[in-house]
């Protein structure tokens, strides 16, 4: 399992250092509309991606995010949102593959 060695937040992003020194630009409202907490995949398969998410509280189409904490859980990392949402479990595995878009 890769696991990042360096965890930071800037400008609207969580950005990821990996052990080969890759460095991850990830976009909190891509990170959050990508919620992987069951409440989330729930509204999503339902087809309700915006709006109204009784299990997904927030608008998680804001683009001015900011994470309210960070949280490593051994197998990956929870997110706490700044609209309150905090209930994802965002696996190292597939944050590394999410938006690899490199800084």
């Amino acid at each position: 399992m890769n696991v990042p060695v360096e965890m930071r937040t800037e400008a609207g992003a969580l950005i990821l250092v990996w052990p080969d020194g890759l460095s991850q630009r990830l976009p909190l409202a891509s990170l959050r509309r990508a919620c992987p907490c069951a409440g989330c995949r729930r509204a999503r398969m339902n087809g309700n991606i915006s709006g109204d998410m009784s299990d997904c509280s927030g608008d998680i189409a804001h683009e001015n995010l900011a994470l309210t904490g960070i949280v490593p859980m051994g197998y990956g990392v929870q997110l706490a949102f700044s609209d309150g949402h905090d209930r994802g479990i965002f696996p190292w595995a597939w944050l590394e593959r999410f938006a690899a878009t490199a800084v």
